[in-house]
């Protein structure tokens, strides 16, 4: 069951989810939306990744404060500007219909969070035109879901990296 807006403020208020910084204003009526961060990294086809060397990867670069323009062909990987996460809840960030819109989509395979992970997530930016983008834009959205079953403990492959993380590979 999805959580509404008025319910994750009162999860939030209750510390039983976090979104740091919270803002009232950032509700939707079942979620949230989150903000772009500060970094990226950015992939291309001139970039052969390596999944045995996942470590090898490119420098981060800031968004700049007027606008980075984001180009087709390209992946750019970026995180929340807040902090989110649950012990009880399931995260599910997604990107807002309005970027997608503008032909800017998140999230293109990794939208669902583990239970128990909290931090600032990576996000998936794939441009299908050339579009500005700006550091802590709203730019997605998190819903918070209820769980049923027993819970399984999350491994924590990325819940200790709170700025653009590239994949781990064949690590995970």
């Amino acid at each position: 069951m999805i959580l509404t807006g008025s319910e994750i403020e009162k999860n939030v208020l209750s510390g039983r989810i976090i979104i740091s910084p919270f803002s009232a204003e950032q509700l939707n009526p079942n979620s949230y939306n989150y903000r772009l961060g500060d970094a990226y990294i950015e992939l291309d086809d001139v970039y052969p990744y390596d999944l045995e060397e996942p470590d090898a990867i490119p420098d981060k670069k800031r968004f700049d404060e007027s606008g980075t323009i984001l180009h087709p062909g390209k992946l750019y990987l970026s995180s929340t500007a807040e902090t989110i996460g649950s012990e009880e809840f399931v995260t599910s960030l997604i990107g807002k219909s309005s970027m997608g819109r503008l032909g800017l989509f998140l999230q293109l395979s990794a939208d669902l969070g583990h239970q128990g992970e909290i931090h600032k997530w990576t996000l998936e930016l794939a441009p299908c035109i050339p579009i500005k983008v700006y550091p802590h834009m709203k730019i997605g959205q998190v819903t918070f879901w209820k769980v049923s079953g027993e819970r399984m403990h999350s491994k924590g492959y990325y819940k200790n990296y709170d700025a653009p993380t590239i994949s781990r590979g064949l690590a995970t």
